[in-house]
C-alpha cells in the first residue's frame, strides 16, 4: 500500500483556546483525525465528498460543518493511500471502503473511539459559543485568577477555591431550575 497513514503521535486534544486562524473559532479536529474518521464514515455508508461534509456537521448538531477545502485534500490523500477508492459517477465521486481501509480501521479502533470522545466535548463546547459575551468574559477572568495562582495553593487556599466554585456551580444550576 502507498504512503499509509500513520496515525499521528499528537495526542489528539488542542492545546490552543479559543478563536484562532482569522476568528473562525476553535479548532474542531486534531491532525489526522479526519485521516480515521472519514474512513470510517464511509466505511459505514458509501457516499460522496458532500455528504460526508453533510454527515459530520449532523454529528455536530449543525454547530460545526468542515469545508471542502479539508475533505477533498483527505479524501484524495486517503484514496492515493489506497483505504478507499473513489468511482465517478455523474461527474460526482462516489467513494467506498477498500480492503486495506477495513483492516486500518480494525487496527484503529481505540484511536477512532477517542476521535468521537473529541468529537462530542467539541460539540458541546461549540454550543458554547451560543453564550452572552459577558458570561464568557466572566469565565475568561476566572480562568485567569485560577491560573494567576501558578501552583501555589496552600490547604485552606484549596478548600476555599472549591467551595466557591462548588457553591457558585450549584448557585448556577439552582437558578435554570427555578
Amino acid at each position: 500500500m502507498r504512503g499509509h497513514p500513520h496515525h499521528d503521535s499528537h495526542d489528539g486534544f488542542e492545546k490552543r483556546g479559543g478563536r484562532e486562524r482569522g476568528g473562525r473559532g476553535p479548532r474542531v479536529f486534531a491532525p489526522g483525525d479526519l485521516k480515521l474518521l472519514l474512513p470510517a464514515l464511509i466505511a459505514e455508508q458509501p457516499c460522496h465528498g458532500y455528504d460526508l461534509i453533510r454527515q459530520i456537521e449532523s454529528l455536530f448538531d449543525g454547530a460545526y460543518s468542515p469545508s471542502p477545502g479539508v475533505i477533498y485534500p483527505t479524501l484524495t490523500f486517503l484514496e492515493e493511500s489506497e483505504l478507499i477508492s473513489g468511482d465517478t459517477e455523474g461527474g460526482k465521486k462516489r467513494y467506498t471502503i477498500t480492503d486495506a481501509g477495513r483492516l486500518f480501521l480494525s487496527e484503529q479502533t481505540v484511536a477512532l473511539d477517542g476521535i468521537r470522545l473529541r468529537m462530542d466535548v467539541s460539540k458541546r463546547a461549540l454550543r458554547g459559543q451560543d453564550r452572552p459575551p459577558e458570561i464568557h468574559e466572566a469565565v475568561h477572568n476566572l480562568r485567569h485568577a485560577l491560573h494567576s495562582h501558578h501552583g501555589r495553593w496552600s490547604p485552606e487556599e484549596i478548600v476555599r477555591v472549591a467551595a466557591l466554585l462548588n457553591s457558585t456551580a450549584q448557585a448556577i444550576v439552582d437558578g435554570e431550575n427555578q
